[in-house]
């Protein structure tokens, strides 16, 4: 008999068996996803249900951010640096009771280049030229050329069933993994359940009964609900909320400075943007510790490109001319380009406060440099949808990092790029990528990411705005949870919460 995924998610807690104390986590949070599928999903909203909880990569990162195992046990790579051996460990199992294989593997990355997927995280695996099945337990990844980021990009690669492969709307509602949690339920604008995976590869994993992701658009309910006990955990919240949290009885915060980062995307593809005289003087125009002031409470910093936290890539914003604010250099520019004031222009909003409030201060910002900027809030599936078809002028926004730049830079940067919305091309950045993830000396890749980061941050698409703290509310009684600066919950399959 067939089962429903809820009826296996069931089954598999049963199979587990509740351990002492094990219960349902309930988890308050601000955003419906749009969708659940690993491999079309971008927005934050998803990321966070499904990313380490109901999936996993081959490989996978820690809360230090550095390479570690995931589904692959192990590997090996070719003097040459093109052809990868993985070797999966033994007994995992996806939630629809099917063992993960090797053929499992190779579906999941010929899904993620398929055109006919359009998955964004397709440039992640450019570099990549065939993949095939050696033996059940054994996959080979051949390359077209050495690619130093690879083993950090399938970190993000989710594994699904290989009867998924053709399929683009399935995942979307119905997730299959094989994380240490299981879709269970969704139900709208109201909750995402998921269960514990009593088929997980990780033993004593994990020690959660559940999820539940309580979808609760206004902070001040869910700060309630946290101080109250209804939730236990207000994941990824902003600085505001947390200052508001701090100190409430029976309630910690935790937080560390993440990865990701604010920006002012703008469409070079039609005037006024296309112009780098005018992507320049909004960067003059921009004043970025105002901006962490009045929209942060001064939890965070003024950033480029890379985020401080990329201790080995990120270079000072001292090297940015353009990161003087110079409201007068703004004007001037734009007189250079042969517009006259004020310059009108529309931003889409991406619908979160803190996002909000960046984009309003610096729609003020701008009307003091020449701009007339029209705020435009959205609701989340039109943001996401204008986002994807480059229908915007401008648009504040919020972005995952990576720990390795080319996971960021290529797909959004390169002339073709998945994710590059803004319809940048220039040839110099495009050379610099290229020979950057093909160079294996770290020294010569830091060099030339360096020569990114100062093309881009005056005069590319995107105007940087700052890296903030992360904060995560937890009451007292959940242990063994690390809040990691990508955003990523998966060290909640080690949590617990004692009753």
């Amino acid at each position: 008999m067939k089962r429903s995924l809820a009826q296996v998610a069931a089954l598999a807690c049963l199979a587990l068996g509740a351990s002492a104390g094990a219960q349902t986590l309930e988890i308050g949070y601000d955003q419906s996803p749009a969708g659940l599928d690993p491999h079309i999903a971008t927005a934050f909203s998803t990321f966070a249900v499904i990313n380490g909880t109901i999936y996993e990569g081959l490989t996978s990162i820690d809360r230090d951010l550095r390479l570690r195992p995931g589904l692959a046990e192990s590997w090996t790579a070719s003097p040459d640096g093109r052809t990868y051996r993985f070797r999966l460990r033994a007994n995992v199992r996806f939630h629809d009771g099917g063992a993960m294989e090797a053929a499992d593997v190779v579906a999941s990355i010929e899904r993620v280049l398929a055109k006919e997927i359009g998955s964004p995280l397709a440039s992640r695996l450019a570099a990549v030229e065939g993949a095939s099945a050696v033996d059940a337990s054994t996959v080979e990844i051949r390359l077209k050329e050495a690619q130093a980021p690879f083993l950090v990009s399938l970190a993000t690669i989710a594994i699904v069933p290989r009867r998924m492969q053709a399929d683009k709307d399935a995942l979307q509602k119905q997730p299959v993994g094989t994380g240490p949690f299981a879709f269970a339920e969704w139900q709208p604008n109201g909750f995402i359940r998921l269960a514990r995976h009593g088929g997980y590869w990780e033993a004593g994993l994990p020690r959660l009964e559940g999820l539940k992701f309580n979808i609760v658009p206004e902070s001040a309910t869910r700060q309630v609900g946290l101080s109250g006990g209804s939730y236990a955990m207000l994941p990824n919240i902003d600085a505001a909320t947390a200052l508001q949290l701090q100190g409430r009885p029976g309630v910690r915060i935790v937080e560390t400075l993440e990865l990701a980062y604010t920006l002012v995307g703008m469409n070079v593809s039609k005037p006024p943007f296309n112009d780098p005289r005018v992507r320049r003087a909004l960067n003059h125009a921009l004043d970025r510790a105002e901006i962490v002031q009045a929209a942060q409470f001064g939890k965070g910093v003024p950033g480029g490109p890379l985020s401080p936290a990329l201790k080995d890539w990120a270079i000072d914003t001292k090297e940015f001319p353009c990161y003087a604010h110079d409201p007068a250099r703004a004007r001037a520019l734009l007189k250079e380009a042969g517009l006259s004031e004020p310059v009108a222009v529309t931003m889409n909003v991406l619908p979160r406060q803190d996002i909000k409030d960046i984009a309003q201060v610096v729609q003020a910002q701008l009307a003091k440099a020449g701009f007339r900027v029209e705020l435009r809030n959205q609701e989340l599936g039109q943001f996401v949808q204008d986002w994807r078809n480059s229908n915007f002028d401008m648009f504040a926004s919020t972005n995952a990092g990576s720990p390795d730049p080319d996971d960021y830079f290529y797909r959004t940067f390169r002339t073709g790029g998945s994710t590059n919305v803004f319809k940048y091309s220039d040839a110099r950045v495009d050379e610099l990528l290229d020979k950057a993830r093909a160079a294996t000396d770290q020294a010569q890749r830091r060099a030339m990411y360096a020569d990114v980061q100062k093309a881009l941050a005056c005069e590319g698409p995107v105007a940087h705005l700052t890296y903030g703290q992360l904060f995560t509310a937890l009451r007292a009684n959940v242990q063994g949870y690390e809040i990691m600066a990508n955003r990523s919950l998966s060290y909640l399959r080690g949590a617990s919460a004692a009753r």
